[in-house]
């Protein structure tokens, strides 16, 4: 395996996780809490911006070896990873236009990258 491709795949786990860390912030929206303070002071939530964090720490670490011209490819990645773990974990709705908007951003990352 390539540096780049090495520092490629850090960048696409970074926005992975991110897409995750989403996924957690929806699951603690849809809960109810006993009090305010309760409701941004859980450990999902502060789990969920502790993954954030280390989203952005691994983004700028892959950054300074992948040209950013590369971002157009895997940044778009979480627009994909988001409904599909919301689908997988939530159970949410996929309605047929966001599977087609998925298709053409898939597409459209898939031509830029050649």
């Amino acid at each position: 395996m390539s540096e780049l491709t090495k520092y490629m795949a850090v960048w696409m786990f970074s926005v992975f996780i991110s897409s995750v860390a989403q996924i957690m912030l929806k699951a603690a929206a849809n809960r109810e809490y006993p009090s305010r303070i309760r409701e941004y002071l859980n450990p999902i939530v502060i789990s969920a911006y502790g993954i954030f964090f280390l989203s952005t720490i691994l983004t700028m670490y892959a950054l300074k070896y992948v040209p950013l011209t590369m971002s157009p490819i895997i940044e778009p990645c979480s627009y994909i990873f988001v409904p599909v773990l919301g689908w997988l974990i939530l159970k949410e709705k996929v309605s047929r236009r966001r599977i087609l908007g998925m298709a053409i951003m898939f597409i459209g990352i898939a031509v830029f990258s050649m």
